[in-house]
């Protein structure tokens, strides 16, 4: 009987454990959100500032290089040409 008493309780405590580390994950951390599609066309002239920030791949995100413009943010392939040559005269932000 007190086997059964200490696998319960076991159980529980761990239970427990799990899902309070799982809440603090969860917490009030502001996530940004990301690119799921970027442009090719040449949107230099749209472009505001000095500085881009890089997004990796992380589905659903898609690999890109985010412009702020007047009207937000700008999600561009950094495959194309005109991305390249914009990022070498910019500053990259985290």
């Amino acid at each position: 009987m007190s086997v059964k008493i200490l696998s319960v309780t076991l159980l529980l405590l761990s239970m427990c454990v799990c899902f309070s580390s799982s809440a603090g994950i969860r917490g009030p951390t502001k996530k940004r959100p990301c690119c799921v599609d970027v442009t090719n066309l040449d949107m230099s002239p749209e472009v505001v500032g000095e500085t881009y920030r890089e997004q990796v791949l992380s589905h659903p995100c898609v690999k890109a290089i985010i412009f702020n413009t007047e009207y937000g943010q700008l999600c561009a392939d950094p495959n194309a040409q005109w991305v390249q040559n914009l990022t070498s005269t910019m500053k990259k932000v985290q």
